[in-house]
């Protein structure tokens, strides 16, 4: 099994605690750690990367240990054998990427310089340095973060015998699954709140959560729809029973040919007690 976790998931207790369960993980990086995991490609060929390029290096596991020797120009191939106190560190940098952080950093270049010159309200802003009652443009910072602009970094503890990099990466990006899943508990399923206190009553809610969230991922297969449109379409649909001098007639709903096609998809036809 493979956990893949965002970067929120990358502390030395968590990536140990996976490891030492015998997991497999994925989880993204911090810009912060680039520097130090980039130090050799920095010192051989500078502030330069070629779009799509993917470095395949080694991150220390915790603090700042030094786990890659700078002086040689190859990146060193991460094996948990030959590195017990670093994890595998993978780095791609993508033009489409620079572009949206260099964007990024203009805006936050503009509102540091702002609270610096008075402009806006002093408060937690990146690039500003308070000392007292001054407030100082972080020009270092700035120019280090323009320098990492385009890279993404992964972390992981798979050596690249089992799986390549690329692969790697892909891997992590299929996190938006899990993401449109919280998306679609939350608003669709109306996952929570939960109003229950007793465990037995949380855990059924859960069950009849995951067990919707089962079903709506199989219609969307099936439909190529997402589950909230699904809902629209088919929500009209209604039959009706008449009760008249003892004799009860029910009249099947008019499926007009959008909403057919659908029921269709799903293996349900005209006039079937299932349909209705």
């Amino acid at each position: 099994m493979v956990v893949a976790a965002d970067a929120g998931m990358l502390s030395w207790t968590n990536l140990k605690a996976l490891d030492g369960a015998g997991f497999s993980f994925i989880v993204g990086s911090r810009m912060t750690k680039a520097p130090g995991d980039l130090a050799s490609h920095f010192r051989w060929h500078g502030e330069s990367f070629n779009d799509g390029q993917i470095i395949d290096t080694v991150t220390p596991r915790r603090g700042a240990a030094v786990v890659n020797n700078v002086n040689l120009k190859a990146e060193p191939i991460w094996t948990a054998a030959e590195h017990p106190k670093a994890w595998r560190a993978i780095w791609q940098y993508k033009t489409a990427r620079a572009r949206r952080d260099r964007k990024t950093l203009d805006a936050q270049e503009a509102r540091a310089k702002a609270v610096v010159a008075a402009d806006k309200q002093a408060k937690i802003t990146r690039f500003v340095t308070v000392s007292g009652d001054h407030r100082i443009l972080d020009e270092a910072g700035l120019a280090r973060a323009r320098g990492l602009v385009g890279l993404k970094g992964y972390v992981s503890n798979i050596d690249a015998a089992q799986m390549p990099a690329s692969e790697v990466i892909a891997k992590y990006h299929e996190l938006w699954h899990i993401e449109r899943s919280f998306r679609m508990s939350k608003t669709d399923l109306d996952a929570r709140p939960i109003f229950a206190h007793l465990r037995e009553s949380i855990e059924a809610h859960l069950t009849i959560v995951f067990t919707a969230l089962a079903v709506a991922h199989a219609i969307q297969d099936k439909t190529g729809q997402a589950i909230a449109n699904v809902v629209k379409q088919l929500r009209p649909l209604r039959s009706a029973t008449i009760a008249i001098n003892g004799t009860t007639q029910t009249f099947p709903p008019q499926v007009p040919g959008a909403q057919a096609d659908i029921l269709a998809h799903l293996g349900l036809k005209r006039g079937t007690n299932e349909m209705t």
